[in-house]
């Protein structure tokens, strides 16, 4: 029996150059497990046409002979095929009603939907993911953000020769440069009207560690959240304060005596609220790192920000990496693309303005930001994914579900199974 996976080209927006399989994995699978690749051609992916063909991949638009298709982004729904098998970041396990009609197509052509965001193992933390990188990309433009708000404020600061992601040739090339920026500040300090600067990370997972990791090649101090009361009174001007916030930080019970419990939180949220807003006088940048959705409580509401921010409040930047639109950062009102990665939220009027000039907070909120590291992002992803490839590509999927042999970490993310929502994704039908 011949197998044959295909990729599918990426085209969400000029940016998105990623691969869920780099070409190395390609050749890796012809040769060791006897599966070939067809591949969509590409102008733009990071890694050439050429490079998959030398590879032993098969340079074609017309995807019909493979049994499996691979993707990274949602796919149009006039591309699916009856019956076919669709490895891809869905986006619809929230719910998500842009999404909806993509899944109702997939499911009127019995397809299979394996989601990577699923693919967990047995503790639930996910094996598959681009957050780190989602992390290191929006620190840096953060940082950016920054930079050009201070200088438009009148602000000189080492941070303004900080580029966008996107305009460093590589990784390794920002974190050289960033480097630099860091000696300055060590040498230099910064203005007093900044200090103490500190950095806050709402959450501490892939996305949060990414993001630090940026940030630690700055001069910085730990600090608890505890602790920041008495570090306005004592600092230094050569160091970036950073502060990780936990779930027990962000929010409290409500019944008054009772404690804070983590399962007890995650199970029932209504049971909890935000206490956020006792920090926020005393950060200068918040990362939001936080997995979100509509059952928890807001990190930080339109009504906070209208009641107590002013222009001469601390809090200069926002940058929201998870991107949930009116989420946990409410006034998030929509997704920015990597070349114009930034608006002003006013936090009088509502009304929002592109770029880093006006009354109000700066928001970052570039929804696809592994992107802007294409060839590292696609490395690792590609790495974490190899080893199931063998066993989605070879699978029988005409069998019923309980029959169906996959490794346990795929089945769990099998979303659709000849067209029908698997047992535990049933939830979604509310949402169709």
């Amino acid at each position: 029996m011949e197998f044959i996976l295909g990729i599918r080209r990426e085209d969400k927006n000029r940016w998105e150059r990623r691969v869920p399989l780099t070409p190395e994995h390609i050749k890796e699978l012809k040769e060791r497990h006897g599966v070939k690749t067809i591949i969509q051609p590409s102008q733009i992916r990071v890694f050439a046409n050429k490079e998959y063909e030398s590879a032993g991949a098969y340079i074609d638009e017309d995807l019909s002979k493979s049994s499996v298709v691979f993707a990274v982004k949602e796919v149009p729904t006039n591309f699916f095929e009856p019956g076919k098998t669709y490895v891809f970041f869905s986006h619809t396990i929230k719910g998500q009603s842009y999404n909806m009609p993509m899944l109702k197509k997939m499911m009127e052509l019995k397809c299979n939907l394996i989601d990577y965001e699923k693919i967990t193992d047995e503790k639930g933390r996910r094996l598959v993911f681009f957050g780190r990188f989602a992390g290191l990309a929006g620190m840096i433009d953060t940082l950016w953000a920054f930079g050009q708000r201070m200088k438009w404020k009148g602000i000189n600061t080492p941070f303004s020769k900080i580029k966008q992601t996107i305009y460093y040739q590589d990784l390794n090339k920002t974190k050289i440069h960033l480097k630099e920026v860091g000696n300055r500040i060590e040498q230099e300090g910064l203005p007093d009207s900044l200090t103490p600067l500190v950095v806050g990370f709402a959450g501490y997972g892939n996305v949060s560690q990414g993001g630090q990791e940026i940030l630690d090649i700055l001069p910085i101090k730990e600090i608890t959240p505890k602790q920041l009361e008495a570090i306005h009174k004592n600092f230094s001007d050569r160091v970036i304060y950073k502060v990780v916030f936990k779930e027990e930080d962000m929010v409290e019970p409500i019944s008054s005596g009772k404690n804070f419990k983590l399962q007890e939180y995650y199970n029932h949220p209504h049971l909890y609220r935000s206490v956020f807003h006792r920090y926020l006088p005393r950060l200068s940048i918040l990362m939001n790192c936080i997995y979100w959705n509509k059952q928890y409580p807001r990190l930080i509401s339109k009504e906070f920000m209208k009641e107590n921010y002013n222009d001469r409040s601390k809090l200069q930047i926002v940058g929201d990496i998870s991107v949930d639109i009116n989420g946990a950062i409410e006034f998030t009102e929509k997704a920015t693309p990597p070349d114009n990665p930034i608006f002003v939220y006013n936090h009088l009027s509502g009304e929002i303005k592109e770029g880093y000039a006006g009354s109000g907070v700066v928001v970052m909120a570039v929804d696809n930001l592994p992107c802007e590291v294409p060839k590292e992002s696609s490395q690792v992803f590609s790495d974490s994914l190899f080893s199931f490839v063998p066993a989605i590509v070879k699978a029988s999927y005409n069998v019923d579900f309980d029959r169906l042999e996959l490794p346990p970490e795929i089945k769990n993310a099998v979303v659709l199974h000849r067209g029908e929502l698997t047992p535990n994704y049933s939830y979604i039908n509310k949402y169709l």
